[in-house]
């Protein structure tokens, strides 16, 4: 089951869909909030900074008196050098931890199925087993698409090898992390950008063309007009993919493409809520602090993140 439900995402990786390239092959940090980071219209968007989207509004019903109970244990995990203050580092790594939430849920939840010593590691053997075990003695000769299945193996291996930084052949959680999540590792990124190139290039080339990169997004139907987001897609591989004009996508360009520059948004959100409720002026921010800007941080939606409660026993 686990290798079906692998090759279907695989699958589904590899079709041709009608929709733009930038909803499927660009990859983006998860964003703080869908709300507009305007004050004026409220503070909804560093609510969710805090807590993550759906997650906000389950704390409105708090009362005043649990709200400022919750807010003094956040404000403990956040300062993590315990010296009363929250400094621009440490409000920055709250966020940008909870960004990441997401991510650790996703490898959490694959880590039982792999881990089957329970070590706390994951062989490469571990994993190759568990995904393709029932197969690899056949050499997949039941499977309908071998070939499919061959270089899922091969690509796993692969990216299961760079993800493994010192080579051992064992994963730990970080490492287990970049190989389920390599956009989010520096590290990985060339293998995310040849990865790409490998899924679009039909040819076998190294490159990207014109059809190629079309081909990845659209498949007409006989008798079907182009759509324009075609022509526009069309248009932004000549004048913006192919800085070089060479009428393809190379590997530098691919990764211009794929893994663009980003603003770091949980660095802005530190520094602008330090901004709001540091009343004294000396860039760091206190409990009190907070609580003399009690509309602005709502306290009630900042307990409280994918829902973990701040215990006692809890970490971050």
């Amino acid at each position: 089951m686990l290798l079906q439900s692998l090759a279907s995402l695989y699958l589904l990786a590899a079709a041709t869909f009608a929709v733009p390239a930038q909803e499927k092959r660009v990859h983006h940090h998860a964003d703080l909030s869908d709300h507009v980071h305007n004050d004026a219209q409220g503070f909804q968007y560093d609510h969710e900074a805090f807590l993550g989207k759906e997650e906000a509004k389950t704390f409105d019903q708090l009362t005043p008196e649990e709200s400022k109970d919750r807010l003094a244990k956040i404000v403990g995990r956040i300062d993590t050098d315990k010296d009363g203050f929250i400094n621009h580092a440490e409000l920055h790594y709250w966020i940008k931890h909870r960004q990441r939430r997401y991510i650790e849920d996703n490898v959490n939840k694959h880590w039982r199925d792999y881990d089957k010593d329970q070590d706390d590691k994951i062989a490469w053997g571990e994993y190759k087993n568990t995904t393709y075990g029932f197969y690899l003695d056949e050499e997949f000769d039941d499977v309908e698409d071998k070939a499919t299945y061959k270089s899922m193996l091969t690509r796993d291996e692969r990216r299961f090898k760079t993800a493994d930084r010192d080579g051992d052949g064992i994963a730990t959680r970080e490492e287990f992390t970049a190989f389920l999540h390599p956009e989010e590792f520096d590290y990985m990124k060339d293998l995310v950008v040849q990865e790409t190139i490998e899924d679009i290039d039909k040819n076998g080339d190294g490159k990207i063309s014109l059809a190629e990169y079309i081909g990845d997004m659209y498949s007409p139907e006989e008798g079907e007009s182009e759509p324009e987001w075609v022509q526009t897609e069309k248009k932004h591989f000549t004048d913006f993919r192919d800085a070089n004009k060479d009428g393809y996508m190379d590997f530098s360009e691919v990764a211009q493409w794929i893994l663009p520059g980003e603003v770091d948004h949980a660095d802005n959100e530190a520094k602008h809520l330090i901004h709001e409720t540091d009343t004294n002026k000396d860039g760091l921010v206190t409990l009190s602090e907070m609580l003399d800007k009690f509309d602005f941080i709502k306290i009630s939606t900042i307990t409280d993140y994918g829902g973990m409660k701040v215990d006692d026993h809890d970490e971050l």
